[in-house]
Parts: structure tokens; C-alpha cells; sequence
């Protein structure tokens, strides 16, 4: 876009605004509002107009121009540029609006790269790559004229029945923050706004359903579903955070003064944008029911601190209007949201630019590069759950081998991606539309990895209860040498698949008759390989005791098939670790590895809680070896520890560990987890080689909420390890002295791991 020199002076321009220019400042505009269904409620509240008389007293933003519809991008980006020109030549205050776009998994346009889901990325344990795969991300979402991306989802899992775990990336706070705030730093490098969501507690919804209820205490919702967000906006710096459709303790988000404008500004600083998450506002009255009419809904989220309306005006236009004439709302605070916008899209460089240039064609959304950092990140994500030396698989030597691949995601390339992919978010609701790129299933990765005779049943489908294909299952497994048996998950909305937004479940088996079917091809004596494509853990106990191996890869992407190919055969010696525990039932959610001890076993109940596999868990080819942990033998409160330990190689080939640094508070205030991630480090080993890494972790990582409601690193005996969440390797203790030390914003955060 072209720009003229500018010399901006915002509240001028806001003082000669009349109260409907300033009000059109704070809303969306949705070009294919009221077609398929992509958002909550969408066909009861979506607010439909002409795009003229929407735009004719200026717009704030335009609602995902590229990612509603398929859309060829050249088409859609002259039509963009000539919307933008007209808001600069036809509208008195000529301010272009903001373009944004959904881009959890790449940017979500039709034909763009599809990157793994979030759980992937946590289970990489690799927040360089994240940064890479942010970049990239960012690079075509610019080149097409958008400016903000709703991501990255910072939600905490605490509940593997919740529909949308595959969007987030652990259980563990301290990951989640790490990784999500490298895909910030990636995103915003290349001069678009990241979008944190969903702020906060959305993931601690009661029974893991959407939109339920919260019952985080404050404790809980400081030591861990916050801290994300903290590490976002405090080291990431990011530039726009969405609200939350939760309500905790009775006060939904929206509405909630407290958190969006005392914590989020005030304590923490943060002086960019917050924006609705879709149709939030108007939630507030027809959900919530803390507003008697879509004004009065208006007024509660503009004082909350809920800057923009997305997707649309339900309430920021006429209502809002309306509440301000009236008296009912200040005006003094549409103004406060429009300096927020308006400073944004100075930062944008859109104050002042005229898009007179051409609109961008030909860009390669889906470039050689894009597929490296897909493939990368899908090799180094997918996780060896168990293994009794059937993988890596090798043919055989005298004859050709015969191998069987069966199951509902062997042969459906929509089985790699998440919910908020394109393919499964909008091409799913246009039946015939080609995906526009390349993704093989792994059925013909199989095919492609190994010379060797490969036969395909389906088996069963993801979710009904139709078992007529098990015996012709049954029978290609019986004739072969392995069978690699693909199940899991389908990625959609609203109850039209098994996981993702609003595809909540109240059981953590595998759906439909999946677990029939393996269980029936156990029977015919043929090695049975699972392989989970799934968007959530699964009670999958009962499968690593009997199968020869599982693996699980949490909706791979576009290179997923080649990635899950590649750790069968060995090319890819596999280096993920679980991001999160995989339950032994639904009855012990919630669950999460940071308990403290009456959250885990004991003698007090009959039921365990103990996971089939726990947080950090996965194995290799290789094996290693943590010795030698270093610690100073005591740190003050207000400090940094240094650990450092020797990882040996000492396996027969190269391969990659994820080293884990624990922590545990041997007496507190309050009680303490059993185990707590402080650290950690991947790091690439050749056969033999020792490494020694050194761990400097500021004293914050152990940090909590006292009695007091401050948040405090206490004095004490603190055990550390390397290992993995339930089990130690290398153990070490160390006692923080000195006074109590206050945590606050100046605070350093992140441990940071030197390799030598």
C-alpha cells in the first residue's frame, strides 16, 4: 500500500469525529455474513448490510475477507484494495480499516500452507521453529494486506473433553507461554499484530464443555491460566488480545473490568487493542444475561475494556448510539477505544496510506519454504508412545513385505488438520472444492516410503457406530506382515465432528467402533501399530499394553502423512514428547500433571488418577542419558538458579532429546504441585556424544499466589530433576534463602538453557 507523509495527531482527528464515525471506528464488517456457519450463534446474531452503507462513515475492520469462502487470492486482494481506496478517497477522515484473518495453523485462506495444530507445536518443544513457522505465517498474511491474526490460542488444557484442546499447545503453563509467545515474536516480525485469545480461563469450562461456567479459584487463575497471557504481553510484547467467551465466578470476561483494564493495563502495562471474540458482546445479553438489550451489552464491554466489536456492529453501532445519547454510557469512553484503534492502525502505517499501488498477485501462499518448517515441525512433534521393537519397521529381506493400512484416517488427508484450518473450517461446507495444495494421506505415504505390497481397508468410519467393515479389516490384516491402523479424529465445528470448537465429548475412548476395530485386529495376531491422528489425548492404556506400538500425532499438517511415514520406517527418528498426559479414563478429568498430592494416588480413594502416559513422555530410537545435575546449593528468593546436567547419546544412532528441567516445593504456604516444568531445552545428539547443558532459571518459575493473594517465590527446600513429569533421572536440592520475594512486571520470567 502507498503512504503519504504523515504526521498523525490522533486526538485531533477524533475531536472532529461525529459519535457515529467514532463508533464505525470500533467495529467489523463481514463480507460473507450470514453463509455458512463458522462462529457460535452465528445465524441468530450476525448483522447483515450493504457493504456501502457499512463503510460510508469509515470501518475499523474488515472481517476475514480471504478466509469465509474460497477465494482466489489475486481476485480477492484487488477487491480489497479497491474497498481500501474507497474508505481513503470516500469517507471524510480517509482511514483504511484493519483486514484480519484466522491463522491457529497457517494463514486460513484457500490454497495457503496448513502447519500442524498447536498441540504439535507444544509437543516440539521447540519455540525456535514456532518463530520460524510464525514468520512465515506473517510474511503472506502482509503480503495480502492483513494486519491482524487471530492467534495464538493461550489456553491452558485442563480437561481433554473440551472440543477445543487441539487449538491449544499443553496443560503446562510455562510451555504454553514459551511456545506462544515465540509465535507472537514470529508473527509480529513481519509487521502483523498477533492476537492472544482467549483471555481468560475459557479452557476451565465446567465437565469440558464450550461455554460452560468457570470455577477457577483466583488462585488457580493467577498460577496457571494466566501466566500465558503474562509471558505474552510482558516478553512478547504482543499488540491485540481477544476476550473470552467464559464467565468465571458468575462474571463473564466481557464484562470484566477487573481483567481486561486493571490487570491486563494496569498491572501488566499493556497498551495495544482488545477485541470481541465474535459476537461476545451481543453474548452478553443473550448468553450471559447481565445486559437487558444489546446497548446496555455495548456499554458493559466498552467500560470492561473491550476496545472492538468483531465480527460486525450488533452493539457497538446503533445500540451503543443509542445508550450514548441517552446518557447511559459516557462518551468519554467510545473516544478512549477509538485512540486505541486509531493509535493501532497508525502503528499498522495505515493512517495515511492510500493503496493507490496495485494489489498483490501471484504470491505463493504454499512455497518450498512453507513445507519445510510444515515438515519440520510434524517430524519433531510426533510422539512414541510405546514401542515393543516392532518400529522402526524393515522389510523384509527375502521377499517382499506386506503391509496393512487400515483404519478411518488412513486415507483422508482432512484427517491431519485441525478445526481452524481452511479445509476443515470452510471447505468442509463446499463439497468438490480441490484443497488447493498438496497433502497425501498416510496411506500413500505408506506407499511411498517402502517397496513392499500395501493393502487398504477402512474399517470402520471415524464416528458411527457401523462395524460392516471390520471383517474385511480383519482379512487384509491377517494376509499381512504389520498392520498400521489409523484412527482417531475428524476436525470441524459445532457437533459436525469429534473435535474442535463446540465437539465436546463425554467419553475419551476413541469414537465410534475405532477401539472394536483394533481390538479385532489384535485378534487375527498380526503386530498392530496404532497410529492416533487425533486433536485431543485419549484413553489409550488398554492400547499401549497390547499393540506392538502407538504414536501419536496431533493433527500433523500438510506434511503429516510424510512425518508419520518417516518415524514408521525409522527415516524419522521421532523426538516428541506429550504435551499432554494421555488419561487413563474420563473420570479422572479434570486432570492436570501439576497436582498437588491429594490430587494424585493414595489410600484415600479406589479410583486412580495416574495417566496411561504422562505430560513429557516419548521415545526415540536412540537412548539418553541425564547425569552430573549441578545446582548451586542455595539461591535467594529474588535470584536465579543455575543447573546444569550431561546428556549422553547413548543409543546405536543420532537422534534428538527434549531435556525437561522439574521443580518441586517441598513445603509451601499453600500446597504445591508434585512436579513443575522449569525449564527445558532440545537438543541434537550424534551416537555416543555428550553435551553438557546448562539451565539458568529465575526464581519466578517457582513463584505462587500465598494466602495473601500475592504472588510470591517463598523461602524453603526446592527438589530439582531431569527427567520427565513422573519419574527422575538426575536429582538435585536446593534452598531459596532470604526474605520472601514479591513477583512484578520487571521480573524475569523465562529460563534460558546454553548447550556446550
Amino acid at each position: 500500500m502507498t503512504s503519504t507523509q504523515h504526521n498523525t495527531d490522533i486526538s485531533s482527528i477524533i475531536s472532529s469525529m461525529t459519535l457515529e464515525e467514532k463508533l464505525a471506528q470500533l467495529v467489523g464488517f463481514w463480507q460473507d455474513e450470514g453463509g455458512d456457519v463458522v462462529a457460535p450463534l452465528q445465524g441468530e446474531v450476525a448483522h447483515t448490510g450493504a457493504l456501502d452503507q457499512a463503510v460510508g462513515l469509515g470501518l475499523g475492520h474488515f472481517t476475514r475477507v480471504y478466509g469465509t469462502s474460497p477465494v482466489d487470492a489475486d481476485a480477492r486482494a484487488a477487491w480489497l484494495w479497491e474497498q481500501q481506496r474507497k474508505l481513503v478517497t470516500d469517507t471524510r477522515h480517509g482511514i483504511p480499516a484493519i483486514v484480519h484473518e484466522e491463522c491457529l495453523t497457517g494463514l486460513s485462506a484457500w490454497k495457503a500452507a496448513t502447519y500442524p495444530a498447536p498441540l504439535s507445536w507444544g509437543a516440539s518443544f521447540n519455540p525456535d521453529l514456532i518463530a520460524q513457522m510464525g514468520a512465515q505465517i506473517g510474511e503472506s498474511m502482509r503480503s495480502l494486506g492483513i494486519h491482524q491474526g487471530l492467534a495464538p490460542v493461550l489456553d491452558v488444557v485442563r480437561d481433554a473433553r473440551w472440543g477445543r484442546v487441539e487449538e491449544c499447545i499443553s496443560e503446562d503453563p510455562y510451555l504454553v507461554g514459551a511456545i506462544g509467545t515465540a509465535y507472537v515474536q514470529g508473527i509480529q516480525s513481519e509487521g502483523v499484530h498477533a492476537t492472544l485469545k482467549h483471555f481468560v480461563g475459557y479452557s476451565a469450562s465446567q465437565s469440558g464443555r464450550n461455554f460452560a461456567p468457570v470455577h477457577a479459584g483466583p488462585r488457580e487463575l493467577a498460577d496457571v491460566l494466566l501466566i500465558p497471557f503474562e509471558m505474552a504481553v510482558l516478553d512478547g510484547k504482543v499488540r491485540s488480545v481477544m476476550h473470552s467467551y467464559a464467565e468465571i465466578d458468575g462474571v463473564p470476561v466481557a464484562a470484566d473490568e477487573s481483567l481486561l483494564t486493571d490487570l491486563l493495563r494496569g498491572t501488566w502495562g499493556f497498551d495495544g487493542v482488545v477485541v470481541a471474540d465474535y459476537f461476545g458482546v451481543a453474548f452478553l445479553q443473550i448468553l450471559h444475561h447481565v445486559a437487558g438489550d444489546l446497548g446496555e451489552a455495548a456499554g458493559l464491554a466498552l467500560k470492561a475494556g473491550v476496545d472492538v466489536e468483531l465480527p460486525t456492529g450488533n452493539a457497538y453501532l446503533v445500540p451503543l448510539a443509542e445508550a450514548v445519547r441517552s446518557g447511559a454510557v459516557d462518551e468519554a469512553l467510545v473516544d478512549r477505544a477509538v485512540l486505541r484503534v486509531l493509535a493501532q492502525k497508525e502503528e499498522l502505517g495505515l493512517l495515511g496510506a492510500t493503496f493507490e499501488d496495485e494489489p498483490p498477485a501471484g504470491i505463493d501462499l504454499d512455497s518450498p519454504a512453507h513445507r519445510d518448517v510444515a515438515r519440520t515441525l510434524a517430524e519433531q512433534s510426533i510422539v512414541l508412545v510405546s514401542n515393543d521393537g516392532a518400529l522402526p519397521f524393515t522389510p523384509n529381506i527375502t521377499g517382499r513385505s506386506k503391509i496393512a493400512v487400515v483404519g478411518p484416517n488412513a486415507d483422508r488427508p482432512n484427517a491431519l488438520f485441525g478445526c481452524y484450518s481452511f479445509a476443515n473450517h470452510v471447505l468442509a461446507q463446499h463439497p468438490g472444492t480441490p484443497m488447493g495444495f498438496e497433502a497425501p494421506s498416510v496411506r500413500e505415504a505408506i506407499a511411498a516410503e517402502w517397496d513392499a505390497d500395501v493393502t487398504f481397508a477402512l474399517g470402520c468410519d471415524v464416528a458411527s457406530d457401523d462395524a460392516s467393515g471390520i471383517e474385511e479389516a480383519e482379512r487384509v490384516t491377517r494376509d499381512a506382515d504389520v498392520a498400521f491402523v489409523v484412527v482417531g479424529d475428524s476436525a470441524g465445528l459445532f457437533g459436525r465432528a469429534t473435535s474442535g470448537e463446540g465437539c465436546d465429548t463425554d467419553s475419551l475412548e476413541l469414537p465410534g467402533v475405532q477401539r472394536e476395530l483394533v481390538e479385532r485386529l489384535l485378534a487375527t495376531g498380526t503386530p498392530v501399530v496404532l497410529v492416533a491422528v487425533t486433536g485431543r489425548p485419549y484413553a489409550l492404556g488398554w492400547a499401549m499394553e497390547r499393540c506392538a506400538a502407538v504414536v501419536q500425532a496431533f493433527f500433523p499438517g500438510e506434511e503429516g502423512a510424510g512425518a508419520i511415514a518417516g518415524v514408521l520406517s525409522g527415516r524419522v527418528n521421532p523426538s516428541g514428547k506429550l504435551p499432554v498426559s494421555l488419561p487413563r479414563s474420563a473420570g479422572a478429568q479434570p486432570y492436570s500433571y501439576l497436582h498437588p498430592t491429594l490430587g494424585g494416588d493414595g489410600e484415600v480413594s479406589n479410583l486412580s488418577t495416574i495417566p496411561a502416559s504422562a505430560f513429557g513422555t516419548g521415545l526415540s530410537y536412540t537412548t539418553f542419558a541425564h547425569t552430573d545435575l549441578e545446582v548451586d546449593a542455595e539461591v535467594t528468593c529474588n535470584g536465579a538458579i543455575t543447573a546444569t546436567v550431561t546428556v549422553t547419546n547413548t543409543g546405536a544412532r543420532a537422534g534428538a532429546d527434549v531435556v525437561q528441567l522439574y521443580g518441586h516445593d517441598l513445603v509451601g504456604s499453600v500446597t504445591r504441585p508434585v512436579a513443575q516444568l522449569i525449564g527445558f531445552a532440545r537438543i541434537e545428539l550424534e551416537a555416543g556424544e555428550s553435551r553438557r547443558v546448562e539451565f539458568r532459571v529465575p526464581t519466578t518459575r517457582l513463584a505462587f499466589t500465598n494466602r495473601a493473594g500475592v504472588r510470591v517465590v517463598e523461602s524453603g527446600d526446592v527438589d530439582l530433576w531431569v527427567g520427565a513429569s513422573d519419574w527422575r533421572e538426575a536429582t538435585a536440592r536446593i534452598e531459596l534463602t532470604g526474605p520472601d520475594y514479591k513477583v512484578t512486571v520487571d521480573s524475569n520470567r523465562m529460563t534460558t538453557a546454553t548447550v556446550s
